[in-house]
This record gives structure tokens, C-alpha cells and sequence, in this order.
């Protein structure tokens, strides 16, 4: 291992929650779990990390840029200790955990609910074993992302959609091969400000709540298995609804009162954030025009737009040629961060 054995990772964020709440694991034990909105690459949204390994007990020792990023920092000790147990050298110190320069870059909005953190988390954890050369299984990953930051959206995974115990790192279930088709006008809540999750109940879930998530955990295995776009969007709004008395949204009553009026599935949120998206099926008739009332009422109500994409892997070209994108003057102001700019509300 040399000095200059420079080491990359990419990590793309979610669009918040299909599906939060607390759930049995296979051994019958309670536990909080997720579903998330993956959103497609294609879009460019994201979190890189360039890692630059140093000979270990050097000045610099380990550092990263910009230098707020301390989860992503401790993300990368722990990356470096598993490379360090694996028996591979770390710049000149057989044996520990080493030494070495972090740099993020990102395009993701701060807490918008969008996995920021563990965006940075993932790529820092991918570009440190790079410049080891170490291949890191998914939950290996996720168990180091849940030590880095104590609680981690499931972004290590591959496309399947799985309910994700976030707190433990370990996936309760994979709940089918793909999303049904939907098409997601996205959207901020509270006016694309952040949200501190530190200031969220800790105790979030009731004990009485569990045969409620259990009901929308089946009723997700179905939508997935039957492709059901419609059962996808009774799904995400009950969630979405239940968790009104932990964080709660201004805007959700208007939000399922344009999906009424537009023929909208459903609407899903952020659970620890303000993004939001109403959920359209691809093969309703006159999708395009439910789409544009769909972003012309959001604009009516100030409510800022995000992104508008499909839970496919490539972009439905009904989405691009006849939604129009979000105008400049339609956003509100939002507070800064050392991100690049995108365009999302919040920054």
C-alpha cells in the first residue's frame, strides 16, 4: 500500500419513506424497520468520497473535508479498522487502523430525510476499502454504517425493496424483486426546511401500534408481488398518516386532497423529513395531464418541487417530455450548506 493509493465511493440518497414503523423480525422480536424510495441515479443526486491513506501516526492523522462531517470521519475509522482485521496494511502500519485525508462531495440536501448522512457514510466507507482494496459484503456495510451514525437508511442495498431494521443494520425482509411502476412528483414540505432528528421522540412507536404495521408490512409484500401500484399508495399514506402525531405536516391535507382530485395512488413522505411525493400510476389515462394539475396545484400552494422520476431504472419519457420542470422564481429560500448546489428546494 502506497501513500498515493487514492480510493473512490458513490452513494445515492432515497426520496424518504414508503413504509416506517415497528415490526416483528424472524425470531418474533419487535423492532423499528423502513421501506425507502430509492431515487434513480440518472437524477445525479449523491454523495462521493475520495480517500487518500497516510502513514499511520503521521501529523495530519485522519481528516476529512469539509470538516462538519463526523459521522462520515467515524465511518471511516471503522473502515479502516475492518480493513486493519483483514490483515491489510494500512500505509505503513501492519496491522492498524491507519491514517489518511477524506474528501465529500455531495448533492444531497441536509435534513430533508433524504439519507444524507448515510449517503456520506456509504461513500466514505466504499472509498476507504477501495483504496485498500477490500470488498465489503452489504451487511458488513450496514453494520458499519449503524456503528458510524447509529441508525442508517439501507442505501448498501441492492434495487430489491426490503423493510430494514435501521437501528440494528440487518434487513428483516426482502419483500419482492421490484416496486410496482409509479411515476413520483416530488415535493418539500414545511417549505424545504431541515429537520433535527435529535429533536424526534426516541420512544416513537407504541406497543399497540405493532398490528397495525404489521397489516401495511403485508399489504406491501402483495402490492410488490402483484406489481399494485394502487395498493403501493394505500400503503405509503397510511404511513404516512399514522406518523402525523410524531412529526407532523402542514401541507398532508392538501397533499392527499391533489391526489384525490389528480388520480394520485397515494402520497409518501419523509418520516424524519420534510420530502415528500404523491404516487401516480404509469398506465392511468392522461397521465401527463394528471401530472401537470398535480404540479400546478403544488405551485398554487407555494408547496416547492423537488424531482419528478419513476421507480424504474430508466425515466418514462411520458415524465420528461410533458411535466414542466420547477421554475427558479416557484422555489422558496432555503438555508445553505457546504453542498453543491441542486435543484431542490432546500438549497
Amino acid at each position: 500500500m502506497t501513500a498515493d493509493t487514492t480510493g473512490t465511493g458513490h452513494a445515492v440518497p432515497h426520496h424518504g419513506e414508503l413504509l416506517q414503523g415497528v415490526f416483528r423480525d424472524g425470531r418474533g422480536r419487535t423492532c423499528p424497520g423502513l421501506v425507502t424510495l430509492p431515487m434513480p441515479p440518472e437524477l445525479g443526486l449523491g454523495s462521493r468520497a475520495e480517500f487518500t491513506p497516510l502513514p499511520a501516526g503521521g501529523p495530519d492523522g485522519l481528516t476529512v473535508e469539509p470538516p462538519d462531517r463526523a459521522k462520515a470521519l467515524r465511518a471511516a475509522r471503522l473502515a479502516l479498522a475492518a480493513c486493519a482485521a483483514r490483515g491489510i496494511r494500512s500505509a505503513g502500519a501492519p496491522g492498524a487502523p491507519g491514517a489518511g485525508r477524506l474528501r465529500l462531495t455531495g448533492t444531497v440536501p441536509v435534513g430533508l430525510g433524504m439519507g444524507s448522512s448515510t449517503s456520506d457514510v456509504l461513500a466514505t466507507i466504499r472509498a476507504v476499502t477501495a483504496s485498500h482494496r477490500v470488498a465489503l459484503t452489504p451487511p458488513e456495510i450496514a453494520r458499519l454504517a449503524v456503528a458510524a451514525e447509529n441508525a442508517s437508511d439501507p442505501l448498501m442495498l441492492d434495487d430489491r425493496p426490503a423493510l430494514f431494521a435501521q437501528r440494528e443494520g440487518r434487513v428483516l425482509e426482502i419483500l419482492g424483486d421490484a416496486l410496482p411502476p409509479a411515476v413520483v412528483v416530488g415535493c418539500a414540505t414545511g417549505g424545504g426546511r431541515p429537520v433535527d432528528t435529535l429533536s424526534l421522540p426516541a420512544d416513537a412507536y407504541r406497543a399497540t401500534d405493532l398490528p397495525a404495521f404489521q397489516r401495511l408490512r403485508d399489504l406491501l409484500r402483495r402490492a410488490v408481488a402483484g406489481a399494485d401500484t394502487a395498493l403501493l399508495g394505500r400503503v405509503c399514506t397510511a404511513s404516512a398518516t399514522r406518523h402525523q402525531r410524531l412529526l407532523a405536516k402542514e401541507e398532508l391535507p392538501d397533499l392527499l386532497a391533489i391526489a384525490a382530485e389528480t388520480g394520485a395512488a397515494g402520497v409518501q413522505i419523509a418520516h424524519s423529513g420534510n420530502v415528500a411525493g404523491l404516487l401516480f400510476a404509469p398506465e392511468l389515462p392522461d397521465l401527463p395531464r394528471r401530472l401537470d394539475r398535480c404540479v400546478r396545484a403544488l405551485e398554487r400552494l407555494g408547496i416547492p418541487l423537488t424531482h419528478t422520476f419513476t421507480t424504474r431504472q430508466t425515466r418514462d419519457e411520458r415524465v420528461s417530455h410533458h411535466v414542466r420542470p420547477c421554475r427558479r422564481r416557484d422555489r422558496r429560500p432555503g438555508p445553505d450548506t457546504p453542498r453543491t448546489r441542486t435543484g431542490l428546494p432546500a438549497l
